[in-house]
């Protein structure tokens, strides 16, 4: 039998752990009602994590009375080859600066490219903006202040097409927009890439495609998009791509990227208060998975996507000529094309395109 004092000193023991973890209890409660607390909200199958270092993860977005930040997600990476979404939003009711409130949403998507021909190309338009910059080392993705993009290995290829993991952010709000989407920054471009890469890596764990080591980066992000700038002839810097630009209408080029496997360039149809147009998009691609994203689409020059060999390199070349700036996919249309593919395929060191009528 125990005696009466080692009773005692048992009881002692348990009433100091008792007070150990009320202290615990009360100091957590204390840092919650700080607004200190340690523990923070992740969102989006626990991709990101609140005041991780990007802007639209910070405290700086709720810096208006009454604002919160909401998640919201819809499916999950690899689900039988159905795009999963997760929408990070912050509402307002308003301020001073915005009396009518707005709404900032972020949307993260993990799923195969369209299939159908026509959201395909939007979704090629959308993601091979000429305002976005390309991943450093490699990586086949796009970054943009909006928009981001990364074609994933081939091992997370779903339903035939490759899989890709997009970003798209975009604010809503009164006054001079009128209620209209307009672009929103989401953070500095390195980042926005690092958001990128993580909701990929935990994307491809989920569906099962991962690769041994993550997907990162040591080099810096770079901004190699230019700024946009009134459009004139020839478009884009690009030879012999011409058009008639009316002097009332405002037209804006962006030149992006201009290298050796990949060139971009969007022309947009700007006007206040309004949502930015595309009215043309260019793009030469020569990597195997920016490659692998045209397969599928209708080809041929009146199509505006042909391919051929450059070097050792399949290459696809491929245009969307809006009706405002062409005529519909006919003459006018594939004249600007094959002179497109002309002067970026002699750059470039290109075998005659197929399907272009012999051109380059």
């Amino acid at each position: 039998m125990e005696d009466g004092g080692k009773r005692r000193r048992r009881r002692r023991r348990v009433a100091l752990g008792t007070v150990l973890a009320g202290a615990v209890l009360i100091s957590g409660v204390g840092l919650w009602a700080t607004d200190s607390l340690p523990f923070k909200d992740r969102y989006c199958w626990g991709a990101w994590e609140q005041d991780s270092g990007p802007r639209f993860l910070g405290d700086y977005m709720l810096r208006d009375p009454g604002s919160e930040r909401t998640s919201v997600e819809s499916g999950a990476p690899g689900s039988g080859g159905r795009t999963a979404t997760c929408t990070l939003s912050v509402v307002s009711d308003g301020s001073a600066t915005e009396p009518t409130g707005f709404q900032d949403r972020l949307t993260l998507s993990y799923g195969p490219v369209p299939e159908a021909p026509d959201q395909r190309r939007e979704w090629i338009d959308r993601y091979f903006s000429g305002s976005a910059s390309p991943l450093p080392e490699g990586l086949d993705g796009l970054v943009a202040d909006d928009r981001a993009m990364l074609i994933l290995p081939e091992a997370c290829d779903a339903a035939g097409r490759p899989s890709a993991v997009t970003l798209w952010g975009e604010s809503r709000g009164g006054g001079s927009t009128g209620g209209h989407a307009t672009p929103l920054t989401i953070a500095s471009l390195p980042d926005i890439s690092t958001m990128l890469l993580d909701a990929a890596d935990v994307g491809m764990r989920k569906a099962g495609c991962a690769p041994e080591k993550p997907l990162r980066t040591s080099a810096p992000m770079a901004r190699l998009a230019e700024d946009g700038r009134a459009a004139e002839n020839p478009v884009c810097r690009i030879p012999g791509v011409t058009f008639t630009l009316d002097e009332d209408v405002r037209y804006e080029q962006r030149v992006g990227v201009v290298g050796d496997r990949l060139q971009t360039c969007s022309v947009i149809r700007r006007q206040l208060g309004s949502p930015d147009e595309p009215a043309a998009q260019f793009v030469m691609a020569g990597s195997p998975r920016t490659v692998a994203v045209f397969a599928g689409l209708p080809e041929g020059a009146g199509q505006g996507l042909v391919r051929t060999t450059c070097g050792d390199r399949d290459t696809v070349f491929y245009a969307r000529i809006g009706p405002e700036l062409g005529d519909g996919g006919g003459k006018k249309d594939r004249r600007v094309f094959e002179r497109f593919t002309e002067a970026v395929g002699k750059r470039v060191g290109c075998e005659p395109a197929k399907g272009n009528g012999g051109a380059a």
